[in-house]
């Protein structure tokens, strides 16, 4: 029975258009300009915080370290409020997700994507039925690439010891994999500044569909290693 980890941002959903329009609310709040798409992109995947720190820094002053929280909980609130307008599941996501959960696959959504954002969005989009778990930033605190966040995660599965494989799009959920000696798997089409080949994971697909078949074949890799 698989265990697997699923990176939400990037990966599940594009949320970026979202993410975006709540990011340059605060960024008009403090007279900056707006950030593009593709800069947005790049940006996603390391929590709210620096969210707000690499998009001040891009467009003017860096926002000190007495005024970021005021800014983050602002971000939060404007995000909240809109958090599924224009996110939406990528192609064949759902499909996907019921023909894991028909072989009785273990799923966890593992994301640095604050807990309660990423739990209104996974509800939004109707999502949230696929996953035993929703580990959001906020939790604990530590989040990806810690690896005692696996398993934490692993232990609310009910699988401690399990050989899960991390599922994402950035050199974050590669370096999380890797702490935590499991496998990992990233999707070609995410959120991440370098090309998702580039960056390490035992296997890299370009659609969501490819997921069932490329986690078999880890785990026959597993299984002749041991024979």
């Amino acid at each position: 029975m698989p265990v697997l980890l699923f990176d939400l941002d990037g990966t599940l959903v594009d949320t970026a258009p979202d993410i975006r329009r709540a990011l340059n609310a605060v960024l008009a709040s403090q007279g900056r300009e707006s950030i593009g798409s593709q800069s947005l992109r790049e940006m996603v995947g390391f929590g709210a915080r620096s969210l707000i720190q690499q998009a001040m820094a891009a467009t003017g002053e860096p926002v000190t370290a007495e005024h970021l929280p005021g800014l983050v909980d602002r971000f939060i609130a404007e995000y909240h409020a809109h958090v599924a307008d224009k996110s939406r599941p990528y192609p064949l996501v759902g499909e996907t997700l019921r023909a894991l959960l028909a072989e009785d696959a273990r799923m966890a959504v593992l994301t640095n994507k604050p807990h309660e954002l990423a739990v209104a969005l996974l509800d939004a989009l109707d999502l949230t039925k696929y996953f035993s778990v929703v580990h959001g930033a906020g939790r604990l605190s530590y989040s990806k690439p810690d690896p005692r966040v696996v398993q934490h995660v692993l232990e609310a599965l009910g699988n401690a010891n399990a050989r899960a494989t991390m599922i994402g799009d950035s050199a974050t959920d590669v370096a999380t994999a890797r702490a935590a000696n499991i496998t990992v798997i990233l999707v070609s089409y995410g959120y991440t500044p370098e090309p998702a080949h580039t960056l390490g994971a035992d296997i890299v697909v370009d659609s969501f569909a490819d997921i069932p078949p490329a986690i078999r074949g880890l785990m026959n890799q597993s299984l002749r290693r041991e024979t």
